[in-house]
């Protein structure tokens, strides 16, 4: 087994490093994680909630670390460093150090006695210092691995042979004072880098007072001030006087787009979780006059312009455009802080008061940067981070180590996932023949049959999340007097590994053959459990979930006493239903080893590239009659070369390689089939899959505004870089006009990619000619990251930027073929006319048109903006919520051609993990068929959308004819059981009899 096994080592225990961990390990590769804190988690589990949904941080975040934990072919080695690298990809010698934990990792249970008896008191860095923790203590409640460690820094034991408390009252013999180091030789094939990225330190600027006064917080800081497991257990309060703040301001930009800091990079993050903190910070504050202070608001994600809007139309915030606010000063008093800020719609210095401050500070290269790039001999770009290219945003310097997460760029969460499956896949194909198959080591399964029911039931705290509103032990008290519960108890967080552990242990105590979890949705918990139950012994399918938080304490939030009440409600139900729960089995499918990729652009080929250099055959569709998409009509140059010409390597690539057939003026007509298994039906006829990759793009927005059309001097963007490459451009004075089809009542986002195209070639126009005078007229600049470099470098040039407000776009006229534009100028405060040789305009990208012909086919869902929706916005970011179906590039929302083919990558290893698999399984709640019953009406066969059920001849009988269910293609949605007139389809874990149950349950009174 072993020497079958290719092996990867992926750096780093953040979201990106156990994404790109967990997409290897299912694609059947030895993953070595390597995470040099006590616990994985990283900056994720730091946070409260996660824009643009607002979910619980950690309740997405806490079964991705268990799974981690759980998941045999993934090796998790914590407190641990990377010592030296040597070799070549595929066969590099890595020496790592495990560093001692002066805990026995085997024998520690995680009980926390040691901890409560520890003497010493010391600043907790998860909490930012804002908490104390002891110096033997686990990083945070839902840590994984739950185990102790002691700090040999604060260790009175360690340091002065004093005390001795943790192994005097440890229960179970686990403290090793005598602890040491332990280094350890590795093979890999491949490596990952993900070690993420520290933020700024908000004490270099000492305008703003951090570390002098109380109530100046950096937003990592507000994070845990918001959070349920923070200082103030989620209320927002003074650090001064611990009274609530009635005013609040946010001030955009501290440690980025800073010259004196040397950090002139956007983060590309905080205006959106200054948003974020704003609208939570409201809802747990009542008339809180929240307030932002920024330069541009970069909402350039999926539903981040939404998110603004709401943010500013629902939530009352303040949006407050200026300068940078130029120092704060302290009452010393009040405490309170007043501000000084130039105010644009005065032109003047303005000073207002607040209560607290947060700083938004920006994200910066991890602590150790510049030694792991030693370690790794790998580059670091001009501010420290990981070095990359447009054209390998996941490769290093070094072939065969792949960078991906904040280490290569700031970037937000969903981007850092993709780019994490992504890595994967790259680092797939060098070990691709070393693949390994995991044989699963079953538990055996207690036989329940006959078996009267022994429930058990565990509620969630989910911090205040259900606690803040409901009371808890009541519930569980009331859980106790239902009928068939033999035990009962509150759990701080059901999803945490000591929770699933402490599960386990009570289905093994209490010989419990069901078990009940009352907290958050089943959505994205109910696997996690299941797969808990399993492990004891149960049918994963005699679980029953109540969500009483989505539900309950959520949307009750100011009636604890009805949200108790109704939490009892939902608990008396679920485990009416669980008392007649029955084992359900699921059955083994054949998969075909190959994938489909819908569409030839970049994003396309990108992962049809990656998915062939695995061994696996590619089928591209793609409608017109060439490779290349929208990439090959763009012109303008990133790292040196066009992507024109990128695009039309790319294309050769493809051509070239054996393993992809490449269907030129084709389109799908039809979709059956099931995750591993679909039957495509183009236009040259069928194509079997075991998975399938949406990649179809999107289009430039044809404008009908500006005169576009009416006069040949206004042109669009890409119509100006065809001009570009073909000659000269003899305009003198170009207006450039941005979000044009953008952020408006048609399209009410904000195409991403505008401002930055522009200022390319706006660039490339002055280099060329220095005496052009161009202007550009925007509502915000969103060049984001790196790309703020060009704003700069444009300012310099002499390019003139000119801000107009929203809702007061510039106007365009003509007299003959001369054009005039009048705007308002937000700094000036006043109107001003040019009258400019050539117009171009910064259009937008729109979906296409026929998207939802295809969404329909597929079984996916569309956003409201008519793009591809993905199954989970932060946390599922290339997947559909339909299995064995995967999204990249445009075709999910507008992106760069660098982030467009980093996403292609993490939908091409998500397909891998079903095509590598030499088998699969179908759902266990999927439809079945009484066969007695059924009298072969056909009235099931046309509800159902996913095309499961057919109606045949009955084997026993050649005169009657019955329903067959084919449970590859079944998704359990029930609508052939409510149309069924006879009763015959049953839906499995959903019986009739276990729905009516609840229902009646629902209906009863508690006490």
């Amino acid at each position: 087994m072993a020497d079958k096994m290719g092996a990867v080592l992926v750096v780093g225990g953040g979201i990106s490093g156990v994404q790109t961990a967990l997409d290897l390990a299912e694609s059947g590769f030895k993953v070595y994680l390597v995470e040099n804190k006590p616990s994985i988690g990283g900056v994720m589990s730091q946070l409260d909630k996660t824009f643009p949904t607002n979910d619980c941080s950690m309740c997405i975040l806490s079964p991705k670390l268990v799974e981690a934990s759980r998941h045999p072919m993934i090796t998790l080695m914590t407190l641990t460093d990377v010592l030296s690298v040597e070799g070549e990809a595929p066969n590099f010698k890595v020496k790592v150090v495990h560093n001692p934990r002066y805990v026995d990792f085997d024998k520690c249970v995680g009980c926390g006695i040691c901890a409560e008896k520890c003497p010493v008191k010391v600043p907790n860095e998860y909490d930012v210092g804002l908490m104390i923790r002891k110096a033997i203590y686990i990083p945070f409640a839902q840590a994984v691995p739950l185990k102790y460690s002691i700090d040999a820094t604060k260790c009175l034991k360690l340091n002065k042979d004093r005390c001795g408390l943790c192994e005097k009252n440890c229960p179970a013999g686990a403290i090793k004072y005598d602890d040491k180091p332990v280094e350890e030789d590795l093979d890999v094939g491949a490596i990952i880098l993900a070690p993420g990225f520290n933020v700024f330190d908000a004490k270099l600027k000492k305008e703003y007072g951090y570390g002098i006064y109380q109530n100046v917080l950096t937003s990592l800081e507000f994070e845990r001030f918001l959070s349920a497991t923070g200082p103030y257990g989620g209320h927002v309060v003074r650090p001064s006087d611990q009274q609530t703040p009635k005013k609040v301001a946010w001030i955009q930009c501290v440690g980025s787009r800073d010259e004196k800091t040397g950090n002139t990079y956007c983060s590309s993050v905080c205006c959106m979780y200054a948003m974020k903190q704003a609208i939570i910070a409201g809802e747990h504050t009542a008339g809180l006059k929240p307030t932002i202070f920024f330069m541009d608001i970069r909402a350039f994600g999926k539903e981040f312009e939404d998110y603004k809007v709401r943010a500013q139309n629902e939530y009352g915030i303040q949006m407050h455009r200026a300068a940078r606010v130029a120092n704060i000063i302290e009452d010393p008093e009040t405490k309170n802080l007043i501000l000084r800020y130039s105010d644009p719609s005065t032109n003047e210095v303005s000073e207002e008061e607040f209560d607290m401050v947060v700083l938004s500070v920006g994200l910066q290269p991890p602590v150790g940067a510049t030694s792991l790039s030693k370690i790794f001999n790998i580059d670091l770009n001009s501010y420290g981070f990981a070095g990359t290219s447009t054209y390998s945003p996941l490769s290093s310097s070094r072939d065969g180590i792949f960078v991906t997460g904040a280490f290569a760029a700031p970037k937000d969460i969903p981007t850092s996932v993709a780019e994490a499956s992504g890595a994967a896949a790259k680092a797939g194909a060098y070990i691709a023949d070393k693949r390994g198959v995991l044989e699963e080591s079953a538990v055996q399964e207690i036989d329940v049959e006959g078996q009267e029911p022994r429930i058990g039931v565990l509620v969630c705290d989910c911090g205040i999340n259900i606690a803040g509103t409901i009371d808890v032990p009541a519930v569980v008290e009331y859980a106790k007097s239902l009928k068939n519960v033999e035990y009962a108890e509150e759990g701080k967080y059901a999803c945490s590994a000591d929770c699933q552990e402490r599960i386990k242990d009570l289905i093994k105590e209490h010989n419990l053959n069901r078990f009940v979890v009352a907290s958050c949705t089943p959505r994205t918990h109910e696997p996690l459990f299941q797969s808990t139950i399993k492990e004891a012994g149960l049918n994963p399918y005699l679980f029953e979930m109540a969500n009483i938080r989505d539900q309950c304490s959520w949307i009750h939030m100011n009636e604890p006493e009805k949200a108790t009440k109704k939490a009892k409600d939902l608990v008396r139900m679920a485990v009416a239903k669980s008392r007649l729960l029955e084992p359900l089995y699921e059955s083994k499918l054949p998969v075909t080893h190959s994938a489909v990729v819908v569409g030839g652009g970049i994003s396309g080929m990108t992962a049809a590239l990656d998915i062939a250099a695995q061994g696996f055959k590619v089928d591209i569709i793609e409608r017109t009659g060439a490779l290349g998409g929208n990439a090959a009509k763009i012109h303008h140059e990133e790292d040196g070369k066009k992507i024109s010409t990128f695009a039309k390597e790319l294309a050769d690539k493809v051509s070239a390689d054996k393993n992809i057939t490449v269907h030129l003026n084709t389109e799908v007509q039809d979709v059956g089939g099931f995750v591993g298994n679909f039957k495509i039906q183009t236009s040259q006829g069928e194509i079997e899959t075991g998975s399938v990759v949406v990649a179809v793009g999107a289009e430039e927005y044809k404008p009908t505004e500006y005169l576009y059309g009416q006069n040949s001097n206004v042109v669009t963007q890409l119509e100006l870089e065809e001009k570009m490459e073909s000659g000269n451009i003899p305009a003198k004075r170009i207006a450039m006009i941005q979000c044009v089809g953008s952020r408006n009542t048609d399209a009410p986002y904000c195409s991403r990619v505008c401002c930055a195209n522009a200022i390319k070639n706006a660039i490339s126009l002055k280099k060329a000619d220095p005496s052009k005078d161009i202007y550009v007229f925007h509502k915000d600049i969103r060049t984001y990251g790196f790309r703020e470099d060009l704003y700069k470098e444009a300012s310099s040039l002499g390019v003139k930027f000119i801000r107009v407000p929203e809702d007061k776009p510039p106007m365009v006229s003509q007299d003959g073929s001369a054009l005039t534009l009048t705007a308002f100028d937000t700094i000036l405060g006043d109107d001003i006319t040019i009258r400019p040789d050539m117009v171009v305009l910064s259009t937008g990208i729109r979906p296409h048109a026929d998207n939802e012909e295809l969404a329909k086919m597929l079984k996916v869902p569309l956003s409201k903006d008519k793009y591809f929706l993905e199954a989970h916005m932060k946390l599922r970011p290339v997947d559909f919520a339909t299995n064995g179906v995967y999204l990249a590039g445009l075709a999910h929302w507008p992106k760069f051609s660098d982030e467009s083919m980093a996403q292609a990558s993490g939908a091409a290893a998500r397909a891998i993990t079903i095509i590598s698999k030499p088998e699969l399984k179908s759902e266990g709640v999927i439809a079945a068929v009484n066969d007695d019953a059924c009298d072969g009406c056909a009235i099931c066969e046309p509800v159902c959308e996913y095309k499961a059920i057919t109606i045949v001849v009955d084997p026993k009988d050649a005169e009657k004819k019955k329903a067959v269910v084919n449970e590859g293609l079944c998704k359990g949605c029930g609508c052939c059981v409510a149309a069924c007139p006879s009763g015959a389809m049953e839906q499995r874990g959903f019986k009739n009899q276990q729905i009516i149950a609840a229902i009646d349950a629902a209906l009863e009174e508690c006490d």
